[in-house]
Protein backbone atom coordinates (compact mmCIF):
# COMPACT_ATOMS: atom_id res chain seq x y z
CA UNK A 1 0.00 0.00 0.00
CA UNK A 2 2.79 2.41 0.97
CA UNK A 3 4.67 1.68 -2.25
CA UNK A 4 1.52 2.19 -4.36
CA UNK A 5 0.84 5.59 -2.76
CA UNK A 6 4.49 6.46 -3.18
CA UNK A 7 4.40 5.73 -6.91
CA UNK A 8 1.04 7.45 -7.42
CA UNK A 9 2.11 10.64 -5.63
CA UNK A 10 5.35 10.71 -7.63
CA UNK A 11 3.55 10.42 -10.97
CA UNK A 12 0.86 12.97 -10.08
CA UNK A 13 3.37 15.52 -8.80
CA UNK A 14 5.51 15.05 -11.91
CA UNK A 15 2.50 15.47 -14.22
CA UNK A 16 1.53 18.61 -12.31
CA UNK A 17 4.77 20.20 -13.50
CA UNK A 18 6.35 20.64 -10.07
CA UNK A 19 10.15 21.00 -9.80
CA UNK A 20 11.81 17.60 -9.55
CA UNK A 21 13.17 18.27 -6.05
CA UNK A 22 9.63 19.01 -4.79
CA UNK A 23 8.31 15.92 -6.58
CA UNK A 24 10.88 13.73 -4.82
CA UNK A 25 10.18 15.38 -1.46
CA UNK A 26 6.38 15.07 -1.67
CA UNK A 27 6.41 11.44 -2.79
CA UNK A 28 8.95 10.54 -0.11
CA UNK A 29 6.84 12.23 2.59
CA UNK A 30 3.73 10.37 1.40
CA UNK A 31 5.55 7.04 1.67
CA UNK A 32 6.94 7.78 5.13
CA UNK A 33 3.52 8.83 6.45
CA UNK A 34 1.80 5.80 4.86
CA UNK A 35 4.43 3.46 6.30
CA UNK A 36 3.99 5.06 9.76
CA UNK A 37 7.66 6.06 9.93
CA UNK A 38 8.86 9.19 11.77
CA UNK A 39 9.19 12.27 9.56
CA UNK A 40 12.62 12.79 11.11
CA UNK A 41 13.82 10.21 8.58
CA UNK A 42 13.63 12.85 5.84
CA UNK A 43 16.18 15.35 7.26
CA UNK A 44 18.38 12.46 8.44
CA UNK A 45 18.59 10.90 4.98
CA UNK A 46 18.89 14.29 3.30
CA UNK A 47 21.86 15.21 5.44
CA UNK A 48 23.45 11.80 4.84
CA UNK A 49 23.18 12.38 1.11
CA UNK A 50 24.67 15.87 1.24
CA UNK A 51 27.38 15.13 3.83
CA UNK A 52 30.19 14.63 1.34
CA UNK A 53 33.43 16.58 1.00
CA UNK A 54 33.43 16.06 -2.78
CA UNK A 55 29.96 17.61 -3.13
CA UNK A 56 31.28 20.83 -1.60
CA UNK A 57 32.97 21.46 -4.93
CA UNK A 58 29.64 21.91 -6.73
CA UNK A 59 28.65 25.36 -5.39
CA UNK A 60 32.25 26.50 -5.76
CA UNK A 61 32.41 25.46 -9.43
CA UNK A 62 29.06 27.18 -10.00
CA UNK A 63 30.48 30.37 -8.46
CA UNK A 64 33.67 30.13 -10.54
CA UNK A 65 31.64 29.81 -13.74
CA UNK A 66 29.40 32.74 -12.79
CA UNK A 67 32.38 34.96 -11.98
CA UNK A 68 34.09 34.13 -15.28
CA UNK A 69 30.86 34.76 -17.17
CA UNK A 70 30.31 38.03 -15.33
CA UNK A 71 33.84 39.06 -16.28
CA UNK A 72 33.18 39.03 -20.03
CA UNK A 73 34.18 35.46 -20.83
CA UNK A 74 31.21 34.65 -23.08
CA UNK A 75 31.96 37.39 -25.61
CA UNK A 76 35.64 36.40 -25.77
CA UNK A 77 34.89 32.72 -26.29
CA UNK A 78 32.38 33.54 -29.03
CA UNK A 79 34.88 35.84 -30.74
CA UNK A 80 37.58 33.16 -30.68
CA UNK A 81 35.19 30.45 -31.88
CA UNK A 82 33.97 32.72 -34.68
CA UNK A 83 37.55 33.41 -35.76
CA UNK A 84 38.18 29.67 -36.12
CA UNK A 85 34.99 28.36 -37.73
CA UNK A 86 32.83 31.38 -38.57
CA UNK A 87 33.89 31.24 -42.22
CA UNK A 88 32.59 27.67 -42.65
CA UNK A 89 29.12 26.90 -44.01
CA UNK A 90 26.62 27.85 -41.30
CA UNK A 91 29.30 29.97 -39.65
CA UNK A 92 27.44 31.17 -36.55
CA UNK A 93 25.96 27.71 -35.94
CA UNK A 94 29.51 26.30 -36.03
CA UNK A 95 30.62 29.11 -33.74
CA UNK A 96 27.80 28.20 -31.35
CA UNK A 97 28.95 24.57 -31.17
CA UNK A 98 32.67 25.32 -30.80
CA UNK A 99 31.85 27.99 -28.22
CA UNK A 100 29.94 25.40 -26.20
CA UNK A 101 32.95 23.06 -26.29
CA UNK A 102 35.21 25.80 -24.93
CA UNK A 103 32.66 27.12 -22.43
CA UNK A 104 32.21 23.55 -21.16
CA UNK A 105 35.63 23.75 -19.60
CA UNK A 106 34.47 26.58 -17.38
CA UNK A 107 30.81 26.21 -16.41
CA UNK A 108 30.38 22.43 -15.87
CA UNK A 109 26.62 22.65 -16.41
CA UNK A 110 24.52 22.54 -19.57
CA UNK A 111 21.98 25.08 -18.29
CA UNK A 112 24.66 27.74 -17.72
CA UNK A 113 26.02 27.18 -21.23
CA UNK A 114 22.56 27.39 -22.82
CA UNK A 115 21.65 30.55 -20.92
CA UNK A 116 24.89 32.49 -21.38
CA UNK A 117 25.59 31.63 -25.02
CA UNK A 118 21.92 31.66 -25.95
CA UNK A 119 21.50 35.23 -24.75
CA UNK A 120 24.18 36.36 -27.21
CA UNK A 121 24.01 33.94 -30.13
CA UNK A 122 20.28 33.31 -30.61
CA UNK A 123 19.48 37.00 -31.29
CA UNK A 124 22.75 37.32 -33.23
CA UNK A 125 21.96 34.37 -35.50
CA UNK A 126 18.44 35.67 -36.06
CA UNK A 127 19.73 39.11 -37.09
CA UNK A 128 21.85 37.70 -39.94
CA UNK A 129 19.11 35.47 -41.32
CA UNK A 130 19.07 32.16 -39.45
CA UNK A 131 15.58 30.83 -38.60
CA UNK A 132 14.94 31.55 -34.92
CA UNK A 133 13.88 27.95 -34.04
CA UNK A 134 17.08 26.67 -35.66
CA UNK A 135 19.24 29.14 -33.71
CA UNK A 136 17.57 28.08 -30.46
CA UNK A 137 17.85 24.37 -31.33
CA UNK A 138 21.57 24.41 -32.08
CA UNK A 139 22.19 26.30 -28.83
CA UNK A 140 20.17 23.82 -26.78
CA UNK A 141 21.73 20.76 -28.42
CA UNK A 142 25.32 21.99 -28.18
CA UNK A 143 24.87 22.86 -24.48
CA UNK A 144 24.84 19.14 -23.59
CA UNK A 145 28.59 19.15 -24.23
CA UNK A 146 29.00 21.20 -21.03
CA UNK A 147 28.77 18.41 -18.45
CA UNK A 148 30.96 16.04 -20.48
CA UNK A 149 34.10 18.17 -20.86
CA UNK A 150 35.67 18.80 -17.41
CA UNK A 151 34.89 20.23 -14.94
CA UNK A 152 31.50 18.55 -14.71
CA UNK A 153 28.90 18.64 -11.95
CA UNK A 154 27.33 15.25 -12.93
CA UNK A 155 30.79 13.64 -12.95
CA UNK A 156 31.36 14.95 -9.42
CA UNK A 157 28.04 13.38 -8.36
CA UNK A 158 29.09 10.07 -9.92
CA UNK A 159 32.42 10.18 -8.09
CA UNK A 160 30.68 10.80 -4.77
CA UNK A 161 28.26 7.92 -5.40
CA UNK A 162 30.77 5.31 -6.46
CA UNK A 163 34.14 6.24 -5.04
CA UNK A 164 35.57 6.46 -8.57
CA UNK A 165 38.22 9.17 -8.75
CA UNK A 166 36.69 12.45 -9.92
CA UNK A 167 39.87 13.02 -11.91
CA UNK A 168 39.26 9.76 -13.76
CA UNK A 169 35.69 10.78 -14.47
CA UNK A 170 36.79 14.19 -15.76
CA UNK A 171 39.29 12.58 -18.13
CA UNK A 172 36.80 9.93 -19.26
CA UNK A 173 34.31 12.56 -20.41
CA UNK A 174 36.79 14.65 -22.41
CA UNK A 175 37.00 12.60 -25.62
CA UNK A 176 33.22 11.88 -25.80
CA UNK A 177 32.59 15.58 -25.17
CA UNK A 178 34.81 16.61 -28.07
CA UNK A 179 33.16 13.95 -30.29
CA UNK A 180 29.74 15.40 -29.40
CA UNK A 181 30.83 18.82 -30.58
CA UNK A 182 32.47 17.57 -33.78
CA UNK A 183 29.47 15.36 -34.51
CA UNK A 184 27.03 18.29 -34.29
CA UNK A 185 29.14 20.30 -36.69
CA UNK A 186 28.22 17.80 -39.43
CA UNK A 187 24.42 18.42 -39.46
CA UNK A 188 25.10 22.15 -39.01
CA UNK A 189 27.16 22.07 -42.23
CA UNK A 190 24.67 19.90 -44.15
CA UNK A 191 21.71 22.06 -43.12
CA UNK A 192 23.65 25.20 -44.06
CA UNK A 193 24.26 23.80 -47.56
CA UNK A 194 20.64 22.72 -47.96
CA UNK A 195 19.07 25.93 -46.64
CA UNK A 196 21.80 28.34 -47.78
CA UNK A 197 22.57 29.65 -44.30
CA UNK A 198 24.87 32.69 -44.15
CA UNK A 199 28.59 32.39 -43.47
CA UNK A 200 31.07 34.85 -42.00
CA UNK A 201 34.01 36.23 -43.96
CA UNK A 202 37.42 34.77 -43.13
CA UNK A 203 39.15 37.37 -40.96
CA UNK A 204 42.66 35.98 -41.20
CA UNK A 205 45.15 34.39 -38.85
CA UNK A 206 45.76 37.70 -37.15
CA UNK A 207 42.19 37.68 -35.81
CA UNK A 208 42.60 34.05 -34.72
CA UNK A 209 45.72 34.98 -32.74
CA UNK A 210 44.25 38.14 -31.22
CA UNK A 211 41.01 36.41 -30.19
CA UNK A 212 42.96 33.46 -28.77
CA UNK A 213 45.22 35.77 -26.78
CA UNK A 214 42.12 37.50 -25.42
CA UNK A 215 40.36 34.25 -24.46
CA UNK A 216 43.32 32.18 -23.26
CA UNK A 217 42.99 33.32 -19.64
CA UNK A 218 39.46 31.98 -19.54
CA UNK A 219 40.32 28.68 -21.24
CA UNK A 220 43.29 28.14 -18.93
CA UNK A 221 40.94 27.53 -16.01
CA UNK A 222 40.04 24.09 -17.38
CA UNK A 223 43.72 23.12 -17.54
CA UNK A 224 44.32 24.43 -14.03
CA UNK A 225 41.45 22.38 -12.60
CA UNK A 226 42.01 19.19 -14.60
CA UNK A 227 45.76 18.85 -14.32
CA UNK A 228 45.74 20.00 -10.71
CA UNK A 229 43.37 17.16 -9.80
CA UNK A 230 44.98 14.53 -12.06
CA UNK A 231 48.45 15.53 -10.92
CA UNK A 232 47.45 15.06 -7.31
CA UNK A 233 48.15 18.66 -6.34
CA UNK A 234 44.68 19.20 -4.90
CA UNK A 235 41.32 17.52 -4.42
CA UNK A 236 38.24 18.40 -6.52
CA UNK A 237 36.91 20.59 -3.71
CA UNK A 238 40.23 22.41 -3.35
CA UNK A 239 40.35 22.74 -7.15
CA UNK A 240 36.91 24.39 -7.12
CA UNK A 241 38.02 26.96 -4.54
CA UNK A 242 41.20 27.66 -6.51
CA UNK A 243 39.04 28.08 -9.63
CA UNK A 244 36.97 30.72 -7.80
CA UNK A 245 40.10 32.66 -6.84
CA UNK A 246 41.49 32.35 -10.37
CA UNK A 247 38.20 33.48 -11.92
CA UNK A 248 38.05 36.51 -9.61
CA UNK A 249 41.64 37.52 -10.40
CA UNK A 250 41.06 37.20 -14.17
CA UNK A 251 37.73 39.06 -14.07
CA UNK A 252 38.94 41.87 -11.81
CA UNK A 253 42.54 42.43 -12.90
CA UNK A 254 43.07 40.84 -16.33
CA UNK A 255 39.81 41.42 -18.25
CA UNK A 256 38.76 44.22 -15.87
CA UNK A 257 35.10 43.81 -16.78
CA UNK A 258 34.20 42.60 -13.30
CA UNK A 259 33.91 45.10 -10.47
CA UNK A 260 33.87 44.49 -6.74
CA UNK A 261 30.25 45.60 -6.53
CA UNK A 262 29.24 42.69 -8.79
CA UNK A 263 30.76 40.07 -6.48
CA UNK A 264 27.98 39.99 -3.82
CA UNK A 265 25.26 39.40 -6.43
CA UNK A 266 27.30 36.68 -8.14
CA UNK A 267 27.85 34.98 -4.78
CA UNK A 268 24.13 35.22 -3.97
CA UNK A 269 23.10 33.83 -7.39
CA UNK A 270 25.63 31.01 -7.08
CA UNK A 271 24.47 30.23 -3.55
CA UNK A 272 20.89 29.88 -4.80
CA UNK A 273 21.95 27.64 -7.69
CA UNK A 274 24.25 25.55 -5.50
CA UNK A 275 21.59 25.23 -2.78
CA UNK A 276 19.04 24.07 -5.36
CA UNK A 277 21.43 21.34 -6.50
CA UNK A 278 22.19 20.25 -2.94
CA UNK A 279 18.51 20.15 -1.95
CA UNK A 280 17.88 18.01 -5.01
CA UNK A 281 20.72 15.72 -3.95
CA UNK A 282 19.23 15.46 -0.46
CA UNK A 283 15.69 14.65 -1.59
CA UNK A 284 17.02 12.22 -4.21
CA UNK A 285 18.89 10.41 -1.43
CA UNK A 286 15.64 10.04 0.56
CA UNK A 287 13.88 8.81 -2.58
CA UNK A 288 16.71 6.37 -3.30
CA UNK A 289 16.61 5.04 0.28
CA UNK A 290 12.89 4.32 -0.09
CA UNK A 291 13.46 2.52 -3.39
CA UNK A 292 16.26 0.47 -1.81
CA UNK A 293 14.12 -0.45 1.21
CA UNK A 294 11.41 -1.70 -1.15
CA UNK A 295 14.02 -3.59 -3.22
CA UNK A 296 13.08 -1.70 -6.38
CA UNK A 297 16.72 -1.52 -7.59
CA UNK A 298 17.01 -5.28 -7.15
CA UNK A 299 13.82 -5.80 -9.13
CA UNK A 300 15.21 -3.53 -11.86
CA UNK A 301 18.45 -5.49 -11.90
CA UNK A 302 16.65 -8.82 -12.01
CA UNK A 303 14.40 -7.52 -14.81
CA UNK A 304 17.34 -6.54 -17.00
CA UNK A 305 19.20 -9.78 -16.33
CA UNK A 306 16.04 -11.80 -16.99
CA UNK A 307 15.82 -10.36 -20.49
CA UNK A 308 19.45 -11.13 -21.25
CA UNK A 309 22.79 -11.46 -19.49
CA UNK A 310 24.76 -10.88 -22.70
CA UNK A 311 27.00 -7.84 -22.42
CA UNK A 312 25.84 -6.24 -25.68
CA UNK A 313 22.17 -6.73 -24.77
CA UNK A 314 22.67 -5.24 -21.30
CA UNK A 315 24.38 -2.21 -22.87
CA UNK A 316 21.41 -1.64 -25.19
CA UNK A 317 18.84 -2.08 -22.42
CA UNK A 318 20.63 0.33 -20.07
CA UNK A 319 20.96 2.92 -22.82
CA UNK A 320 17.27 2.71 -23.64
CA UNK A 321 16.31 2.98 -19.97
CA UNK A 322 18.55 5.98 -19.34
CA UNK A 323 17.43 7.77 -22.51
CA UNK A 324 13.78 7.44 -21.52
CA UNK A 325 14.47 8.49 -17.92
CA UNK A 326 16.51 11.48 -19.16
CA UNK A 327 13.48 12.73 -21.09
CA UNK A 328 11.42 13.02 -17.90
CA UNK A 329 13.74 13.36 -14.90
CA UNK A 330 16.39 15.84 -13.81
CA UNK A 331 19.93 14.56 -14.33
CA UNK A 332 21.20 14.60 -10.75
CA UNK A 333 18.10 12.89 -9.37
CA UNK A 334 18.32 10.21 -12.05
CA UNK A 335 22.00 9.62 -11.29
CA UNK A 336 21.45 9.19 -7.56
CA UNK A 337 18.42 6.92 -7.96
CA UNK A 338 19.46 4.73 -10.90
CA UNK A 339 23.23 4.74 -10.94
CA UNK A 340 23.98 2.35 -8.04
CA UNK A 341 21.71 -0.52 -9.24
CA UNK A 342 22.70 -0.12 -12.89
CA UNK A 343 26.39 -0.03 -11.96
CA UNK A 344 25.93 -3.37 -10.21
CA UNK A 345 24.40 -4.80 -13.40
CA UNK A 346 27.19 -3.33 -15.52
CA UNK A 347 30.01 -4.77 -13.43
CA UNK A 348 28.29 -8.18 -13.26
CA UNK A 349 28.57 -8.54 -17.04
CA UNK A 350 32.11 -7.18 -17.25
CA UNK A 351 31.52 -3.51 -18.12
CA UNK A 352 34.19 -1.19 -16.73
CA UNK A 353 32.68 1.17 -14.09
CA UNK A 354 34.30 4.27 -15.65
CA UNK A 355 33.01 3.29 -19.10
CA UNK A 356 29.51 2.75 -17.74
CA UNK A 357 29.60 6.05 -15.84
CA UNK A 358 30.63 7.92 -19.00
CA UNK A 359 27.92 6.63 -21.30
CA UNK A 360 25.41 6.76 -18.44
CA UNK A 361 26.04 10.48 -17.92
CA UNK A 362 26.02 11.04 -21.70
CA UNK A 363 22.56 9.43 -21.94
CA UNK A 364 21.16 11.76 -19.31
CA UNK A 365 22.84 14.79 -20.89
CA UNK A 366 21.12 14.08 -24.20
CA UNK A 367 17.86 14.12 -22.24
CA UNK A 368 18.48 17.81 -21.48
CA UNK A 369 17.70 18.66 -25.11
CA UNK A 370 14.86 16.21 -25.71
CA UNK A 371 11.13 16.78 -25.19
CA UNK A 372 9.00 16.80 -23.14
CA UNK A 373 10.99 18.29 -20.24
CA UNK A 374 14.47 19.01 -21.62
CA UNK A 375 15.83 21.87 -19.50
CA UNK A 376 17.99 23.30 -22.29
CA UNK A 377 15.03 23.31 -24.68
CA UNK A 378 12.99 25.41 -22.24
CA UNK A 379 15.86 27.84 -21.60
CA UNK A 380 16.55 28.42 -25.30
CA UNK A 381 12.87 28.55 -26.26
CA UNK A 382 12.37 31.20 -23.58
CA UNK A 383 15.30 33.29 -24.87
CA UNK A 384 14.08 32.96 -28.47
CA UNK A 385 10.43 33.54 -27.48
CA UNK A 386 9.21 30.51 -29.40
CA UNK A 387 7.16 27.47 -28.42
CA UNK A 388 8.58 24.12 -27.33
CA UNK A 389 7.00 22.56 -30.42
CA UNK A 390 8.97 24.89 -32.71
CA UNK A 391 12.35 24.21 -31.10
CA UNK A 392 11.60 20.48 -30.91
CA UNK A 393 11.05 20.27 -34.66
CA UNK A 394 14.38 21.99 -35.28
CA UNK A 395 16.52 20.05 -32.81
CA UNK A 396 16.17 16.52 -34.27
CA UNK A 397 19.21 16.59 -36.62
CA UNK A 398 21.45 17.45 -33.68
CA UNK A 399 19.83 14.84 -31.44
CA UNK A 400 20.49 12.25 -34.16
CA UNK A 401 24.16 13.26 -34.19
CA UNK A 402 24.34 12.98 -30.39
CA UNK A 403 22.79 9.51 -30.51
CA UNK A 404 25.43 8.37 -33.02
CA UNK A 405 28.16 9.56 -30.64
CA UNK A 406 26.39 7.79 -27.76
CA UNK A 407 26.41 4.56 -29.76
CA UNK A 408 30.14 4.93 -30.46
CA UNK A 409 31.01 5.68 -26.82
CA UNK A 410 28.93 2.70 -25.68
CA UNK A 411 30.37 0.28 -28.23
CA UNK A 412 34.02 1.41 -28.00
CA UNK A 413 35.16 1.56 -24.34
CA UNK A 414 38.51 3.01 -25.38
CA UNK A 415 36.89 6.34 -26.24
CA UNK A 416 36.22 6.91 -22.54
CA UNK A 417 39.00 4.79 -21.00
CA UNK A 418 41.98 5.90 -23.06
CA UNK A 419 42.71 9.19 -21.27
CA UNK A 420 42.17 7.85 -17.72
CA UNK A 421 44.44 4.92 -18.66
CA UNK A 422 47.28 7.33 -19.43
CA UNK A 423 47.19 8.92 -15.98
CA UNK A 424 45.72 6.22 -13.70
CA UNK A 425 47.28 2.77 -13.81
Amino acid sequence: MSLALFGLSFVLALLAGMPVAIVLGISSAVYILAADLPLAVIPQKMFAGMDSFVLLSIPAFVLAGNIMNGGGITDRIIRFSNAIVGHLRGGLAQTNIVGSMIFAGISGTAAADAASQGAVLIPGMARVGYPVPYAAAVTAASAVVGPMIPPSVPMIIVGSLTGISVGQMFLAGAVPGVLLGLGMMVPAYLLAVRDNHPREAWKGWCEVWLSFRDAVWAMAMMGLVLFGIVGGFFTPTEAAVIAVIYAAVVGLFVYRELSWRHIPKLIADSAISGAAIMVLVGFANVFGWILASERVPQLLTDGIMAISSERWAVLILMNLLLLVVGMFMETIAALIILFPPLLAVATSVGIDPVHFATFGVLNLMIGLSTPPVGVCLFICASIARISIAEITRAVWPFLASNLVVLALVTAIPGLSLWLPGLFYR
